[in-house]
């Protein structure tokens, strides 16, 4: 404690300050210390817009994969609950076997729906789309057998899911073999899978980035106020009072920083929108890219103050005790 600040502790000492006094003089203070920490970035503009910038530009790229991957994901969720099952019975099986095993599967929890095709009508299609019906009325029967189609439940159209309902289909006394073409849905998650990886590892190397640069820019604060913290520590005050106007920067920092790429990634998604939709008017489907909403904005807000307040910790903790008086 400074001598300066003898006699007024020992003045001080004889009035009492209730807890209310106390809890308000601690906000009054840390509005005013968060106020002039806010000015400090008004009063050198250039400088902290290019921090901020830098900040939120690294946060916009990997918020901006992450929504698309998501996307895709949803996309691939919603082609794969629309996958089937196909079972193809025994040439043996009677209709009146077929139209039972059709009954039973129906009554099934992991089956949404079964359609039956006689092999009759199977062979007209095929003649049909195929451009073989002359050389097909020369069989002497029908090659093709029954067919069923199995469509599973939304809880069983997952690849996993999907599989052992696919096995258990085949040990249907009237099933011969059973096919569920969702190699390609398991190739299209394998690849999402390796790009939300490097999304992640990615984000993780610009997120050091933006703590370093952050750190660096606070600690060119500390030493172009070094006399200022050197006065204030000969006068008593403590690491704390001189800590929070550098802490809140980082945090004034992080936060304009997570704003600035919450607008840049809408403006990136509203870029992209018309090549989206010429993609999507390709297939016939309607996509609209999803995830902007108010959770993604709390979760890049929290994420950049984060960032701010680390970087500017980092700092002040090890260049702001360095400054003791001699």
């Amino acid at each position: 404690m400074s001598i300066l600040f003898k006699g007024r502790m020992q003045g001080a000492s004889t009035s009492k300050v209730s807890s209310l006094q106390r809890l308000q003089m601690f906000f009054v203070s840390h509005m005013r210390q968060a106020i002039n920490s806010l000015g400090e970035l008004w009063r050198a503009p250039l400088a902290s817009f290019m921090t901020i910038g830098v900040l939120g530009l690294s946060i916009t790229l990997p918020s901006t994969f992450f929504i698309l991957v998501k996307n895709a994901e949803n996309i691939a969720d919603n082609w794969q609950q629309a996958s089937e099952i196909t079972l193809f019975l025994r040439k043996s099986t009677q209709s009146k076997d077929a139209n039972q095993l059709v009954t039973r599967l129906g009554l099934w929890e992991e089956i949404d729906s079964v359609v039956f095709i006689p092999a009759e009508q199977g062979l007209v299609e095929f003649q049909q789309q195929s451009g073989l019906g002359e050389a097909l009325s020369y069989l002497d029967e029908n090659p093709l057998p029954d067919v069923v189609l199995v469509k599973p439940t939304s809880q069983y159209s997952h690849p996993t899911a999907a599989a052992q309902l696919l096995e258990k289909l085949q040990r249907e006394r009237f099933v011969e073999i059973g096919k569920l073409d969702i190699k390609w849905l398991e190739r299209l998650h394998g690849f999402l899978n390796i790009a939300k990886e490097l999304i992640y590892a990615v984000a993780l190397l610009l997120f050091l980035a933006v703590v370093l640069i952050i750190g660096n820019t606070i600690r060119l604060n500390i030493l172009s106020r070094k006399e200022e913290i050197l006065v204030m520590k000969l006068v008593g005050a403590t690491d704390a009072f001189i800590h929070r106007p550098f802490m809140y920067t980082g945090i004034w920092y992080g936060l304009l920083g997570g704003l600035m790429a919450w607008f840049a990634v809408l403006i990136l998604l509203w870029w992209m929108g018309g090549s989206i939709e010429t993609v999507s008017a390709q297939y016939d489907k309607q996509f609209d890219l999803t995830g902007m909403d108010v959770q993604a904005l709390i979760i890049m807000l929290s994420v950049s103050v984060f960032l701010g307040l680390t970087g500017s910790m980092i700092s002040v903790h090890k260049h702001v005790r360095g400054i003791e008086p001699k």
